[in-house]
């Protein structure tokens, strides 16, 4: 089974998010991009996790090879941790000023291109822009099925269908539901999958010195006219964050409880 996960490169949330409360993230000079500084990059915490599940695919017996895919202007930082997390081959597509969709078209291009694949793993979501598109893009350019906010994934010998099928758990606003899907699939994993794994040692020091294969989105028969942005983002600005913290004290649990319950009828929030 050939499993390719697509994954990004982002800039540290934990970081943005601090930066943010302290009032000390700026945006650069052309009003799109965030002045980086000192903020680290880091894998997309839900393609993290999107590696993770084809692992535990591997780990449950399942024979696979498993290729991680990036795309963007230098992902290989990302790529080699992939590579140390357990990925068999490492794809990197320089490319840059594109939108989800144009994101999706590419890697659809070098699926077609490579061989196909069995399974599309992505992240939810990425931790930058939030908007979810990838997944659902491929899968349409594809043509294939998809399984949104996965949990949880197994592969049964005998589906519905000819051949093996694809077991998903998906998580919904009103539960959990158990899905069939037909491979080849897509299949975008959410954060309740757990905790991903550590790269061992060994493979991460293999792995500094790893080089990706780059493809290029010319090889894939694609010219700036397929890529040509569909969403454009014109500004990015920096919401002004303000916490108010009221500390209350007393005289034990009831005296601080009766004043509590005091500051929350006089802010008409709470009515005996």
């Amino acid at each position: 089974m050939r499993i390719v996960v697509c994954v990004k490169e982002v800039l540290d949330p934990d970081a943005v998010n601090a930066l943010v409360l302290t009032g000390q993230l700026s945006i650069g000079p052309d009003g799109k991009t965030i002045e980086e500084g000192a903020i680290t990059r880091v894998i997309n915490g839900y393609d993290e996790q999107a590696i993770e599940a084809a692992l535990r695919l591997r780990d449950a017996g399942v024979d696979c090879q498993i290729i991680a895919v990036s795309v963007g202007e230098d992902p290989i930082n990302v790529l080699r941790y992939a590579l140390a997390l357990g990925a068999d081959e490492i794809v990197s597509i320089p490319a840059r000023d594109l939108d989800c969709l144009g994101v999706a078209r590419v890697i659809a291009e070098y699926i077609r291109s490579s061989g196909g694949a069995d399974l599309v793993l992505c992240g939810r979501q990425a931790s930058d822009d939030d908007q979810g598109i990838v997944g659902p893009a491929l899968a349409e350019l594809l043509g294939i099925p998809v399984a949104l906010s996965a949990r949880a994934l197994s592969i049964e010998p005998d589906g519905a269908g000819d051949g093996p099928a694809l077991h998903v758990t998906v998580v919904t606003p009103y539960g959990e539901e158990v899905w069939e899907l037909p491979l080849p699939a897509v299949v975008t994993i959410t954060s309740e999958l757990g905790q991903p794994r550590y790269p061992p040692a060994a493979r991460a020091i293999k792995a500094r010195r790893a080089m990706p294969q780059v493809v290029t989105p010319e090889e894939l028969g694609l010219g700036p006219g397929d890529l040509e942005p569909r969403v454009v983002l014109e500004r990015l600005r920096v919401v002004q964050v303000e916490g108010h913290c009221q500390m209350i004290s007393g005289d034990g649990a009831d005296d601080t409880a009766a004043k509590l319950l005091e500051v929350l009828q006089r802010d008409g929030l709470v009515k005996l």
